[in-house]
């Protein structure tokens, strides 16, 4: 091998590193939940100006890791196993966030009602008290 033609593997290998971190991070981060789809490979190849063999080689490295399943004509999706969060859950999450967003609601005070319901609804669980209504919580 060249020094250029190693050079060049090097770069398509940071690559297909850079877009396993930002994929995974999703993942992991529950942005994209259980069995949602990632993008195409040659799509994501595309978003990244990189060869389809790069993006080939990134959701290789998840696969192998347990993140995502790919299979043939089904694409690439979120393993069950990889998901933080239920795919119910990030859907609820998400309207959460665009209803927050469309009424110009501060980010901060959803987060601090949401830890008084579950404060509440935790300290409701440890007294055996009957079950919580979310809007009397709030």
């Amino acid at each position: 091998m060249t020094a250029r033609s190693t050079a060049a593997a090097t770069d398509e290998n940071s690559s297909a590193i850079e877009i396993y971190r930002q994929l995974r991070g999703l993942i992991v981060s529950g942005q994209l939940g259980a069995n949602e789809r990632l993008p195409t490979v040659r799509q994501t190849a595309a978003d990244f100006k990189v060869a389809q063999g790069t993006a080939a080689k990134a959701y290789k490295m998840l696969e192998q890791d347990g993140l995502v399943i790919s299979r043939t004509a089904a694409g690439t999706r979120v393993a069950d196993s990889a998901a933080v969060l239920p795919r119910s859950v990030i859907k609820k999450l998400r309207e959460l966030v665009d209803e927050a967003v469309a009424t110009n609601t501060d980010p901060h005070d959803v987060i601090n009602v949401l830890r008084v319901i579950l404060q509440t609804r935790s300290e409701r669980a440890e007294r055996h008290d009957e079950p919580v209504n979310l809007e009397q919580d709030a």
